[in-house]
């Protein structure tokens, strides 16, 4: 599933075809993906102006000018594709409609955006704009990452006590908003913390380094575009390639290349979810 990495990237590669333009025509192929697109979706959206585009943990929203935001959800699978020429930038010629094309906006700027999502995970949904951070798939959220109110004062307050491991409480999108398994395995790494340390039971300057951590690897994935290990794609449609720069995802057998280490990467299974870290260098 994408991460903030990839969601901020496909963020950011919608800016040039959508933002304060006209979507002079939105066609939408089924009724729903996860669950039913909200009702009369495709004529709400047609003739809205897209006043600015914004990111929440792993969500997009798309405020318009008619008082909603569409807000967007890839899902396992989705792709938001670019296609055309958007303010004056060539992307792309449009290709020619795929099987799992399910919403297209024709924007009047001569861009289409469609998403595209092969096992339907995704979401889409029209919310007030000024009620939007009440819907209940933002409801809840913990701060973002790269925002000012996430800190090492606050970081310390929201794993005191906790005595679940601190892949877990890192995981916890009530705590943090936006994190995934792969950025929290490679934050660890980078902090030397062992990932089945008790969150409660870390000391104030681990804590406290995790916050810089979290914050360089997210932004040096950002400027990567992100990873691609399945189907992420930029919008553009290229790969993200912050997956060349993992130390521990996905190298469980590999040596640790933490300068002085002579450990191996090892994997665990944690919730369900793959862990990898070394065992030498993280405690």
């Amino acid at each position: 599933m994408p991460e903030l990495p990839e969601v901020e990237t496909v963020r950011r590669g919608l800016l040039p075809a959508m933002e304060n333009q006209i979507i002079a025509e939105a066609r939408v192929n089924r009724e729903g993906l996860r669950w039913p697109f909200p009702p009369g979706m495709a004529e709400r959206l047609t003739g809205a102006r897209v006043l600015g585009l914004r990111r929440r943990s792993k969500y997009i929203l798309a405020d318009l000018d008619r008082g909603e935001s569409l807000l967007i959800h890839l899902g396992m699978s989705g792709r938001m594709r670019v296609s055309g020429e958007g303010l004056g930038l060539f992307l792309h010629e449009h290709p020619a409609p795929e099987k799992h094309d399910h919403v297209v906006l024709e924007m009047a700027n001569g861009a289409r955006v469609v998403l595209n999502d092969a096992r339907r995970f995704g979401v889409m949904d029209l919310v007030a704009t000024a009620k939007a951070d009440s819907h209940r798939l933002l409801a809840g959220l913990g701060p973002e990452p790269l925002g000012n109110a996430f800190d090492g004062v606050y970081l310390a307050a929201a794993l005191k006590g906790r005595m679940t491991p601190v892949k877990s409480a890192l995981l916890d999108q009530k705590i943090i908003a936006g994190l995934g398994n792969i950025y929290v395995c490679e934050v660890l790494h980078r902090t030397g913390i062992s990932p089945t340390r008790k969150a409660g039971n870390l000391s104030s300057p681990r804590v406290a380094s995790l916050v810089p951590a979290i914050r360089e690897v997210l932004n040096e994935a950002i400027e990567a575009g992100g990873s691609t290990l399945r189907d992420h794609r930029q919008a553009s449609g290229e790969l993200g390639y912050f997956q060349h720069r993992f130390a521990v995802y996905g190298r469980e057998g590999e040596p640790c290349s933490a300068p002085g280490c002579d450990g191996t990467i090892r994997r665990i299974v944690q919730s369900g979810r793959s862990t990898f870290y070394c065992p030498i260098c993280q405690r």
